[in-house]
């Protein structure tokens, strides 16, 4: 299968679970339902927690609201830099239904590490061996080791002090690959209560944001994997509250916030697989991947963002279990 990044917004989620030159993807089906599900939710937890954290950034550049039907335009980058401790795995750490019979080591790379993946075999229930390798890290083709998630948004000043913002990416791919994305939040300025406090550089607002991202990945359309109704689904959902401030100088802002960030993210691969065991034995799995994943965090967050009258440039740091590291530009009309 193609080692390529098939569609921005998923990241290496595809890359890693299914772009293995290898066949490693099926080779770990062979394993059987239940451990395939357990090493595969090993391997490609960091992308999958990642995005949660990365899809959940760039929500604003500064503290301060529009007027009425003012706005913004931005586009923006985000990168959840994956801990350290999430790039590598332990096997003997995690638990199986069918007996492991030998394996050349105990630590191999989770989808975000790098290194030499370990080789394993397994006997089935029904004395059937499998053995294979371990599909590889894909860190070395990622800047910084960090997921990433781009951020095309527009936000509108509806009402006195308070902003709508919504970020919107219609079905977009080919015919193997298909995603789409909607996200929607708002910022309300407080500082308006606090009488004259108001006419100070300091503005301090609440945000809240959510965003929802489906991909679709036909898996039978680039494998040689014998069966039917081969088919990949990608959800995730995630959230954000926060407090923001920021000081706002006529080509200088420096803002900051604090919250807390969570989500689910779920990939699902569906279809019927057939192959053979190393004995020869025929097997066949039906729906071999249903994974879930829940991460949440506090965060906190500080930037910094240069003003050049409409044209805008920012950038953000986000300390949270996958730290976030923000960049972008905005056209803004007050």
């Amino acid at each position: 299968m193609k080692k390529t990044l098939l569609f921005g917004l998923l990241a290496l989620g595809s890359t890693g679970l299914f772009a293995q030159e290898d066949d490693g993807f099926e080779a770990i089906v062979k394993a059987g339902t239940a451990d395939a599900n357990t090493l595969m939710g090993a391997y490609i937890a960091p992308a999958m927690e990642g995005l949660v954290y990365s899809m959940s950034g760039g929500w604003y550049h500064t503290a301060k609201t529009h007027k009425q039907w003012g706005f913004d335009i931005t586009i923006g980058f985000n990168g959840a830099i994956v801990p350290s401790e999430k790039e590598m795995f332990a096997i003997s750490s995690l638990n199986f239904q069918n007996e492991l019979i030998n394996k050349s080591g105990d630590i191999t790379p989770t989808v975000a590490g790098s290194g030499v993946p370990v080789d394993l075999e397994f006997r089935t229930q029904d004395g059937d061996e499998v053995s294979f390798t371990m599909p590889e890290g894909v860190k070395d083709d990622l800047p910084l080791n960090a997921v990433p998630a781009p951020a095309i948004q527009a936000s509108l000043g509806v009402f006195k002090g308070t902003d709508l913002m919504v970020r919107f990416v219609p079905e977009v791919g080919s015919d193997d690959v298909k995603g789409k994305l909607f996200g929607a939040g708002f910022k309300h300025d407080i500082m308006q209560y606090f009488g004259p406090l108001d006419k100070l550089p300091l503005n301090i607002s609440v945000l809240g944001a959510f965003t929802n991202m489906n991909v679709d990945y036909d898996i039978q359309a680039n494998s040689d994997l014998e069966g039917s109704n081969q088919a990949a689904e990608f959800k995730l959902n995630s959230y954000t509250v926060q407090g923001v401030a920021s000081l706002d100088f006529p080509f200088v802002t420096v803002y900051g916030g604090l919250g807390y960030t969570g989500g689910k993210s779920e990939i699902n691969v569906l279809g019927t697989y057939k192959f053979e065991y190393d004995n020869g034995q025929p097997g066949e799995v039906v729906d071999p991947i249903a994974l879930s994943y829940n991460p949440s965090s506090v965060r906190a967050s500080l930037g910094a963002r240069l003003n050049l009258a409409f044209f805008k440039i920012f950038a953000d740091y986000t300390v949270q279990e996958y730290s976030n590291l923000t960049a972008g530009i905005a056209f803004s009309f007050r």
